[in-house]
């Protein structure tokens, strides 16, 4: 596998070197020192593999991701100093196309092994992906998905939302709503009473279901784990929304193969706007909530801010706008 290195850090170049030089079937295309060389890089010898850093001079990792994945696509996996602490670059660059995140490994001590190890893993599962990536494109599919997002206010505007869908609708519906697992079941139970639509917890392993809507259950994140199948991950860890908007929203970019619309109701804070950038940049329709009808203006102002929805509209045409999104 060929893998490049975009990073202007010496010490930070040398652990990936190290790290790189444990597999013989690693082999180290190049080396970039900012965004422009590597774009310039991957247009003359794209590498199977680029490992990019975010905060660097002249084009940063973000833009650079965006740039190589127009001109000469190739998979990308950001290797910054601490995923946590940079958790918006991620997902603005997973926006943009890059398919993982991990910590840039030390270049010594206790963590340099744990930290290669991690960073290989990351690599062999993006290998893994490449392998099966004709199998992917082959299976695209009719299915149809609305993927919800909300925080603040969200029960009350999910009750209205779900109550005004007619009984047949023919997309699956899943939902993430920031709530701590313990309160998970009862407002599934409560959003049930107030939907033609039947409605409970999603579980490891669900398949979305035409009719059917299911509402995040625990404190990890709620995404596609396959491109049919649901799943629970505790990845990232650092994220201060759990479950999170992004991570589901992102996942769904990633690894859904119909069609499919985001949505992204009142909410306190940003989660969901970069999740909701991706889907619009993958082509799917968007829909923000207006702050008139929202309780809190934050995760939808977000989005507007980042031009992420199609469409800005009040609640109460929310559900028609879903109801005829995929006609």
């Amino acid at each position: 596998m060929k893998i490049g290195i975009v990073n202007d850090v010496p010490l930070a170049v040398e652990a990936l070197r190290r790290a790189l030089a444990s597999r013989p079937d690693f082999e180290i295309a190049w080396i970039a020192h900012d965004g422009q060389q590597a774009i310039d890089y991957c247009a003359a010898h794209t590498p199977d593999v680029v490992l990019m850093d975010l905060v660097m001079p002249k084009v940063d990792g973000v833009q650079a991701s965006r740039t190589i994945m127009a001109r000469s696509p190739c998979a990308i996996l950001v290797v910054t100093v601490d995923v946590g602490a940079n958790a918006w670059r991620v997902y603005e660059a997973m926006g943009a196309g890059a398919l993982d995140a991990v910590d840039t490994p030390a270049l010594a001590g206790s963590d340099a092994r744990r930290g290669a190890a991690a960073l290989i893993g990351k690599i062999d599962q993006i290998g893994a992906r490449l392998a099966s990536s004709s199998v992917a494109i082959a299976s695209k599919s009719s299915e149809r998905l609305v993927a919800i997002g909300a925080s603040a206010g969200g029960p009350s505007a999910l009750a209205t939302l779900l109550g005004a869908l007619p009984k047949h609708f023919a997309a699956a519906i899943v939902i993430v709503q920031h709530v701590d697992r313990a309160f998970a079941e009862g407002m599934a139970q409560w959003l049930d009473a107030q939907s033609a639509l039947p409605v409970r917890i999603a579980r490891e392993g669900d398949r979305p279901a035409p009719g059917v809507v299911l509402l995040a259950a625990t404190n990890d994140h709620l995404h596609f784990a396959s491109a049919g199948r649901l799943g629970y991950t505790a990845h990232p860890e650092q994220l201060p929304y759990r479950p999170s908007v992004d991570v589901f929203f992102q996942s769904v970019t990633e690894r859904w193969t119909g069609r499919a619309l985001g949505v992204l109701l009142t909410g306190m804070g940003r989660d969901g706007a970069i999740g909701l950038k991706s889907m619009r940049a993958k082509g799917y329709h968007t829909i923000a909530q207006d702050e008139a009808t929202s309780a809190v203006y934050g995760m939808p102002k977000a989005a507007a801010a980042l031009d992420a929805a199609v469409s800005i509209l009040p609640l109460p045409r929310i559900a028609g706008a879903i109801a005829t999104a995929f006609d």
